[in-house]
This record gives structure tokens, sequence and C-alpha cells, in this order.
């Protein structure tokens, strides 16, 4: 079913929000939340750590194919031959139930997790 004029402009926002996190590794506490790593990823060495987050921060490539709802909540990409994902979840203040205001960082925050295909 065809989303609403409503559902994309909360998409957006929600979209413009997880962006905003992304971008900086969660260092803006306007948009609150943790940023985390997989076991795989996190034994990795610190240089290529550092690849995976510029890699995330600077992610762009969305598309209705890998992004259908348009909140940029997802994505794919591929360094030194190594596939990875990210994902961004959204949970209430408490962390342990999804927000059920997804637009209001006053009551949502994001959950980011780095991660090999395989932990998917």
């Amino acid at each position: 079913m065809p989303w609403g004029a409503e559902q994309k402009q909360v998409a957006k926002i929600i979209a413009k929000q997880n962006d905003q996190f992304r971008k900086v590794w969660g260092a803006d506490f306007t948009v609150p939340g943790h940023v985390v790593m997989t076991a795989a990823v996190s034994e990795l060495e610190a240089g290529m750590q550092v690849k995976i987050m510029l890699a995330v921060q600077s992610y762009d490539d969305f598309t209705p194919d890998n992004d259908p709802n348009g909140e940029h909540e997802f994505g794919v990409f591929e360094i030194e031959g190594t596939t990875f994902n990210w994902k961004i979840d959204l949970y209430d203040p408490s962390y342990r139930h999804g927000s059920t205001h997804c637009t209001d960082p006053t009551k949502t925050r994001r959950v980011l997790t780095v991660m090999t295909p395989q932990e998917n």
C-alpha cells in the first residue's frame, strides 16, 4: 500500500535525525543514542575501525531499493574487499522497547550497529 503524505513527512524527519546521528557518530546529543559494533567488527584493528567509522559517517547511497521507507536506517558498504552493514534502530528512552514517538528526540534513542553481513 502506498504511503500517504503524513507517513512520508514522518519518514523525512526520521531520515534527517538518523543522518544527523550517523554523520557525527552519535556525538550530537540533540539526537541521543549509542553506537555499537558487533564482536567481529570490534576485533578488527583500530585502523580498520576508523575506516569503517568514516564509511558509515559519509554513507549516502540511499535508493528506493535499499531504503524503501526513506528513513536512512540501513546501509551496506565495502572496505578492502570486506562487506559491512550498519543499521539504526529506534528505542524508547530506557532502551527496552521500540519508540512510539520516533520523531521526538526527547522520547527516542537511536542505536547504530555496525556489523558484518554474517552477524546481521
